[in-house]
């Protein structure tokens, strides 16, 4: 007869993930032992090898649930039937939204990816790449030169991704623009800039 899982399993690996996605992004994935996440969790562990059987199944986790969490929320927010500009400023809100909280995991993500296998970084880059065209098609709805141009839709696109995908280096909470000031201000620059593309 298989095992019932208690009631808090999904509680308590989630746990897991965050607590090593903090150690992670504060110390590296190599320097980050089973011991110290252990420790960090106040459980022994045996107790972690219950719910992950490796690190780096820990990693993986850490990665795909977060990469997918940014797809689902950019798919949810997509209105390809919409105002370009106003499809593209929902799409920034909703990935900075999907940001907010989620720093240590998105700072593992850019810096830890490739200590996974590559099967595993496969699929994590094909949810990346799911963004990317839904940033892409919305980039090139904004400006008819970029359709007759598409190898520049890649590159502006990646542009604003960039941006929007490093701002947790600088942006502070209690600074002087809230997140949604700054989906605006973000919004107003790339689409200034994507205008005057010819």
């Amino acid at each position: 007869m298989a095992r019932v899982r208690s009631e808090a399993y999904d509680d308590r690996r989630q746990e897991i993930l965050d607590r090593a996605a903090g150690l992670f992004a504060r110390h590296g994935f190599a320097r980050t032992s089973i011991s110290t996440l252990s420790r960090e969790c106040n459980a022994s562990k045996a107790w972690i090898y219950h719910y992950y059987e490796s690190k780096e199944a820990i990693l993986f986790d850490i990665l795909h649930d977060h990469i997918r969490m940014l797809r689902d929320a950019v798919q949810a927010a997509d209105a390809p039937g919409a105002e370009p500009e106003a499809r593209l400023r929902a799409l920034i809100t909703a990935l900075l939204e999907a940001y907010r909280d989620s720093d240590a995991k998105h700072k593992v993500l850019l810096s830890e990816l490739g200590v996974l296998a590559p099967e595993q970084q496969g699929r994590i880059r094909a949810l990346e790449r799911e963004i990317v065209a839904i940033f892409a098609a919305a980039v090139a709805a904004l400006n008819p030169a970029l359709g007759a141009a598409p190898k520049l839709i890649k590159p502006v696109t990646m542009s604003l991704l960039g941006m929007l995908n490093w701002h947790f280096t600088w942006f502070r909470k209690d600074g002087p623009l809230s997140l949604d000031d700054y989906a605006d201000l973000a919004t107003r620059l790339f689409i200034n800039g994507v205008k005057g593309l010819a």
